[in-house]
């Protein structure tokens, strides 16, 4: 066995590509803290073709501001599939900020989608508000 191992030489373990959850994680913390010269590295190349990093950067503000409003620390609130147009299917992962982990629903929703089950660069982001629920006086009760 000593000699199997001397002859071979130690071996390096190979560090497996990041899973899309742990990049869509990377890319809002870069976001969320300003680094957008990171996040914009993360975005999928037709992506980066189209929007310049000024452009993405002028995106990205509303997800920022929101940051610095609700305290960037966030946590995965679901993830699954969506059905475009023409049968397009995208996986996404939809994250909450922690500040709102008390409250009866969340007041957004941050939004990271990937074009296909295998691809690991960000294709969409976005910031989603959610409506509070109705109130009982809307509803009747």
């Amino acid at each position: 066995m000593l000699l199997s191992g001397l002859v071979a030489g130690p071996t390096e373990a190979v560090a497996a590509p990041p899973s899309q959850m742990q990049v869509a994680r990377q890319f809002l913390l870069a976001v969320l803290r300003g680094d957008y010269a990171t996040a914009y590295g993360l975005l999928a190349p037709e992506v980066t073709q189209a929007v310049s990093q000024k452009q993405f950067q002028a995106a990205a503000q509303s997800l920022y501001q929101a940051g610095q409003h609700y305290q960037p620390a966030f946590e995965l609130y679901k993830f699954g599939l969506r059905v475009g147009e023409g049968e397009d299917v995208r996986r996404f992962y939809a994250f909450t900020f922690k500040a709102d982990t008390l409250a009866a629903t969340p007041h957004v929703q941050l939004d990271v989608s990937f074009r296909d089950a295998a691809a690991t660069r960000v294709l969409f982001f976005g910031l989603i508000p959610i409506p509070p629920p109705p109130t009982s006086a809307a509803t009747g009760r």
